[in-house]
């Protein structure tokens, strides 16, 4: 990937798609460095890793009333620490690339500025689960409204010691009694001749978030995609699905 000017930034935040109201967002994985200097160090401080941890902070515009809005969304989701999250870097078309995790929004700041400002928010979120480089499965700008079969994409073989991740942010949903069922599958090739089944969501039936890991069956399948079911009278259906593997579970 070539170098990059800041755009095009998609954040997805448990049900909703804050990128209009968003104009900063960080995602920062580090890992403790737990210091284990002995006399033989040689007179040098020696470390060795410890725990990793993710934090994100997000900042904006603050805008309020409405579902997608910062500050309805955020404040709802202000302690939950199960929130699926997905930003993608460079946009949220199917394959492109995606950070995802399941986090703690553990801040939510509110009206930032001075007189004459354009009013501002900011947050902070803390990761429950690893921060994963996924892709895009599924992209948010188009309606569902039967069953269908995302695109195919190669992430490569998921071994015993690995995990499967995967986030679901149902943005908006219409009809009578609609329900929407999004499972992710795995195939050898780019055919799904015969997919295997990996994970599946809850059915969605109103806007909300989900988040799912499972471990690696080491099946050497390559290629995954997402696919979904919808029932009801006129259902319709935005949503964005990200996912990715992880060493660390």
């Amino acid at each position: 990937m070539a170098k990059m000017i800041l755009t095009n930034v998609r954040e997805f935040h448990g049900q909703a798609d804050l990128t209009a109201s968003t104009n900063k967002v960080e995602v920062i994985s580090s890992v403790e460095a737990k210091d284990a200097t002995t006399y033989g160090s040689g007179g040098w401080k020696e470390f060795k890793g410890g725990i990793f941890s993710t934090e994100i902070k997000d900042s904006g515009f603050f805008e309020a009333g409405f579902d997608s809005a910062p500050d309805d969304t955020v404040w709802a989701a202000l302690g939950s620490a199960t929130l699926p999250y997905t930003v993608g870097p460079t946009g949220a078309t199917d394959g492109s690339l995606a950070y995802l995790t399941r986090a703690l929004r553990k801040k939510h700041n509110v009206l930032e500025g001075s007189t004459g400002d354009v009013a501002g928010w900011s947050g902070e979120l803390t990761g429950s689960w690893p921060t994963v480089r996924g892709t895009i499965a599924h992209p948010p700008g188009t309606a569902r409204t039967a069953d269908g079969d995302g695109t195919g994409i190669n992430l490569g073989t998921i071994t015993a010691a690995q995990h499967l991740y995967a986030c679901l942010h149902v943005l908006s949903v219409s009809g009578t009694l609609p329900e929407l069922t999004v499972t992710v599958e795995s195939s050898p090739d780019d055919t799904f001749a015969v997919p295997t089944t990996m994970l599946t969501f809850a059915a969605a039936s109103a806007p909300g978030g989900q988040a799912l890991r499972v471990p690696g069956s080491a099946s050497g399948d390559t290629w995954w995609r997402v696919t979904w079911t919808i029932t009801g009278t006129l259902p319709s259906f935005l949503f964005l699905a990200s996912f990715g593997v992880h060493n660390h579970g």
